[in-house]
């Protein structure tokens, strides 16, 4: 995990986000990186950039851990890689048909 020093915030800016922190019980940094996470996404999805998948958002979230390296790495590769094989398929729910 690296830090990230954001120079020249305006003072309204930094009381509203410190305002949102303690109303929802977290700290000043937790808030702004979650405003942060939250623009991004907006951004994202404005400008067309198509979605991560779940496993490419948890290797984010390990790599701030240290790293998705090794034995689980593996394992998640290989569910994408058989995630992606299932597009287009046919649906099965179970149901018999009569």
């Amino acid at each position: 995990m690296s830090d990230l020093l954001i120079r020249s915030v305006p003072e309204a800016l930094r009381r509203e986000i410190s305002q949102a922190a303690k109303s929802s019980g977290q700290s000043l940094s937790s808030t702004a990186i979650d405003l942060l996470r939250e623009g991004l996404s907006a951004r994202r999805r404005q400008e067309g950039q198509p979605r991560r998948s779940t496993w490419e958002m948890l290797r984010s979230a390990f790599e701030e851990f240290g790293g998705a390296d090794g034995e689980f790495a593996k394992i998640m590769d290989e569910i994408e890689a058989e995630r992606k094989r299932d597009f287009g398929r046919p649906v099965d729910f179970g149901r018999d048909e009569d």
